[in-house]
């Protein structure tokens, strides 16, 4: 079936192509474009994301040296600098945002079924925060500080398969807790954060919504003990209680009771305390869900080594909003491809492969299910030890 062709286009046919011209046509992508679609801007950019390249001229050298395999790639007009940059800061970022979420409801049932480290059937959210630095002199429209640009990266990480369900791009002023505004609360959810969410006013509308929060409490939390939970102490655990809280602004935001968990991590002998409204789930398997918050933070770590999203193509907002987006659906692609062909190897072994590989016309199932160690050669014992 994918005799002939070049990887990178079968890696392109897991695509919904009608999704995208919809969302195209959604935003009137099309207004006034002769050549350069939308569709080859977004191919061009997901083509930079998969092969790690640096900067427009970057592509435009790479992609013009194999002119001849454009077509064969989805590319139907020719590549040039100035287009693909006046095409990132022109054509609404919206259109690839829209995009990626759709990609994501491809993938999020892919992994439904996908372990996390913690023994839950409820779906479970990380939320959390990364900041990329800017020049404010180069991006003067998003001003964090007096000499200081930044962008925030707002995500909501569905644990199983590490997919974002949520992203929001602002500026660096924008403090994190404002994102809780923005979530729809799911029903039954756990939704699990760190101290900078902790916002009860913000976290009631989760409460009455029927989902579940996990975070950790500050160290001036005024709370009122009614009750006290017996504890294995053996595991870690200090002490589980039922609370309210007697702060005045915490309690008129929050009057309902709240469970309060004293943890002390063995491996850092730190104590921990944590907050949640959940009274059914033990006290340990609370802690084990926090420490699954972690993954988030992993998977800031992996994108900003792996995709660009810290070094630019364009400069204008709409040009790096477009850039982030695109990488996100390169991500969830890579992701979707990794399930519908069962493959064993990580993200960043498919990520590597397809990077050296995206114009031969190796079959996509044949070329991954091929392991890196299936790949290396054992060193024989008589080879000649050319460095003692």
């Amino acid at each position: 079936m994918n005799r002939g062709k070049l990887v990178f286009a079968q890696l392109m046919q897991h695509l919904p192509l009608t999704t995208f011209r919809r969302c195209v046509t959604r935003y009137r992508g099309a207004f006034k474009v002769k050549s350069f679609s939308c569709l080859d801007q977004f191919l061009c950019m997901a083509f930079a994301q998969l092969t790690f390249r640096e900067s427009l001229r970057d592509i435009e050298v790479c992609l013009r040296a194999q002119s001849s395999k454009l077509y064969h790639l989805g590319i139907r007009s020719a590549v040039a600098r100035n287009t693909l940059a006046n095409a990132n800061a022109v054509r609404d970022w919206r259109i690839y945002a829209d995009f990626a979420q759709s990609l994501i409801g491809i993938a999020r049932p892919l992994y439904a079924q996908e372990s996390f480290g913690v023994d839950l059937q409820e779906t479970v959210y990380a939320l959390d925060t990364t900041t990329i630095d800017l020049c404010l002199s180069v991006f003067p429209w998003a001003v964090f500080r007096t000499a200081k640009a930044a962008i925030k990266l707002h995500t909501l990480l569905d644990l199983r398969g590490n997919i974002p369900t949520f992203i929001h791009i602002s500026d660096g002023k924008v403090h994190e807790v404002n994102i809780l505004d923005q979530l729809l609360p799911e029903p039954g959810a756990f939704y699990i954060m760190d101290r900078g969410f902790l916002d009860f006013e913000r976290l009631y509308r989760f409460h009455e919504a029927g989902s579940f929060f996990v975070t950790r409490g500050k160290s001036n939390l005024q709370v009122e003990r009614r009750y006290s939970h017996p504890v294995d102490r053996k595991t870690g655990l200090i002490c589980d209680q039922s609370v309210v809280l007697t702060g005045f602004y915490s309690h008129q935001g929050f009057q309902a009771p709240l469970r309060r968990i004293r943890f002390k991590d063995p491996e850092t002998a730190k104590t921990l305390i944590f907050l949640t409204n959940n009274f059914v789930l033990p006290a340990f398997t609370i802690t084990e869900l926090y420490r699954c918050r972690w993954q988030v933070e992993l998977f800031f770590k992996w994108i900003k080594q792996h995709l660009r999203i810290k070094a630019f193509f364009g400069t204008s907002e709409n040009a790096v909003r477009s850039q982030i987006w695109i990488a996100v659906s390169a991500y969830v692609l890579v992701a979707i491809v990794k399930k519908r062909l069962q493959l064993s190897a990580s993200l960043y072994e498919i990520l590597q492969i397809l990077s050296l590989t995206m114009f031969e016309k190796i079959p996509l199932d044949q070329l991954l299910t091929q392991t890196i160690s299936e790949q290396i050669q054992p060193v024989s014992d008589n080879q000649l030890i050319l460095f003692a």
